[in-house]
């Protein structure tokens, strides 16, 4: 497996059936955990999101709902607002706008996948979950060509297979793996880089 590397960062895209996969996830993960974990999920831009409430009460990373100009904290989670793409700078902070929809989406997990591994290259992983749309798959490969570690959803396990279903047909990930097994390999990406 291509995950004995450093990383300094992980993002994570999902849609439908993301909620219950990140919690699957996310919510095996120690106290102290000392990698920034980054994630878009769609939702719908009309309403305030609960995310970071809700996921707050169920996981032992502290929880932010991501802020125009803030910096990337290790160990902490963050979740995309809704009507934002979110990018990261080179400063290693948060950068919001508003410009068009892609794939029908803001966030777009294509925004943030392309801007981290601009940023980080080869020390950034990006997991792309389960999803009804394309989003993510072209920033996926982005991250592998900047050298960064890429992992799907396993298709058959995935809720809706479409995202993880749309990255392979345009590469092979490094890993193609159950939320069992991304959960285990959260674990190991943090050893490698934080013992």
């Amino acid at each position: 497996m291509a995950a004995h590397r450093p990383v300094e960062a992980v993002v994570i895209g999902a849609s439908a059936g993301g909620v219950e996969a990140l919690l699957a996830l996310l919510g095996d993960l120690r106290p102290g955990y000392c990698l920034p974990i980054i994630v878009v999920l769609h939702l719908p831009d009309e309403r305030r999101s609960q995310l970071a409430e809700v996921f707050a009460k169920r996981v032992a990373l502290p929880v932010r709902e991501v802020q125009d100009k803030q910096p990337i904290e290790p160990g902490t989670l963050y979740f995309a607002a809704p009507g934002y793409h979110v990018s990261v700078e080179q400063d290693q902070s948060f950068s919001l706008s508003q410009e068009e929809r892609v794939h029908f989406s803001r966030p777009a997990i294509d925004y943030l996948f392309e801007s981290a591994a601009d940023v980080y290259q080869q020390r950034l992983a990006a997991i792309l979950l389960t999803g009804a749309n394309r989003d993510g798959a072209l920033g996926l490969s982005q991250v592998k060509q900047a050298g960064g570690l890429t992992i799907i959803q396993d298709p058959d396990e995935a809720h809706v297979s479409t995202m993880p279903r749309a990255a392979l047909e345009l590469f092979q990930p490094d890993c193609i793996l159950p939320l069992r097994g991304i959960g285990r390999l959260l674990v190991e990406l943090e050893h490698i880089q934080c013992c």
